[in-house]
């Protein structure tokens, strides 16, 4: 008798990289995503770093057929706020069966060194989907099976801030400074991932308000109710 599949929380920033992991993991027979796990600024209702609406990010679970499992953290968090919270959330996850969460990560070796110190200490395993790949080929692996993104923040340190608020597609790539990794793994830029074959429907947005932060400039996406199917 065949194995019971892992029950899995799925890391969910909104953005491509979590979604694309989403495409993947749905292939492997012996994982079961069971939930999307996402940091939400308590005090913006908003998804941390990416700054998407939760309204947004609502929509996209919905799309993607999974309840959102969110943790609200302060702003400004420190590092041990963050750390308590996720902590809870985890033994929340454990109490419900999940023994796994999957990230998007891509090649930092730092930051998947982090998640798997903090999922030893929660007893749960740590899955990487999409780690290793090359980031050049990934990003149009992505577009050819038909992801479909918006870039909502930009580093105006790493990339041009006239980037923001555009559509994360082949022109776009080719456009891109050699120094800005295409996927944006060092934090270049964010993205809302608004249709694939991750989502039972696309999630129609428009391009509100730009917020120029200094080093961070933010495209505020809203929902886009004309483009909505009917």
């Amino acid at each position: 008798m065949a194995a019971a599949p892992t029950r899995t929380l799925l890391a969910w920033s909104s953005g491509k990289d979590s979604a694309f992991a989403l495409h993947e993991l749905r292939s492997d027979p012996g994982v079961e995503v069971v939930g999307l796990l996402t940091t939400i600024n308590a005090a913006r209702e908003r998804v941390a770093m990416h700054a998407v609406r939760v309204e947004l990010l609502t929509r996209q679970a919905g799309a993607a057929g999974l309840p959102l499992w969110p943790v609200r953290i302060p702003d400004p968090c420190s590092n041990e706020e963050y750390e308590r919270a996720m902590g809870e959330a985890m033994e929340r996850a454990r109490a419900d069966g999940v023994a796994a969460v999957a990230f998007g990560d891509l090649f930092l070796e730092e930051v998947r060194a982090y998640r798997e110190k903090q999922l030893a200490r929660c007893g749960l395993q740590p899955l990487f989907p999409l780690w290793g790949r090359d980031t050049r080929q990934l990003a149009r692996t992505m577009l050819d099976a038909g992801l479909r993104a918006v870039l909502t923040c930009v580093d105006s340190q790493q990339c041009p801030r006239r980037f923001v608020g555009r559509e994360f597609d082949a022109q776009l790539l080719d456009e891109l400074p050699a120094s800005v990794d295409p996927c944006g793994e060092r934090g270049e830029f964010h993205t809302f991932a608004r249709a694939g074959p991750m989502f039972r429907r696309p999630i129609p947005v428009r391009t509100g308000e730009q917020r120029d932060l200094g080093r961070f400039v933010f495209a505020d996406l809203l929902p886009d109710e004309a483009a909505a199917p009917r």
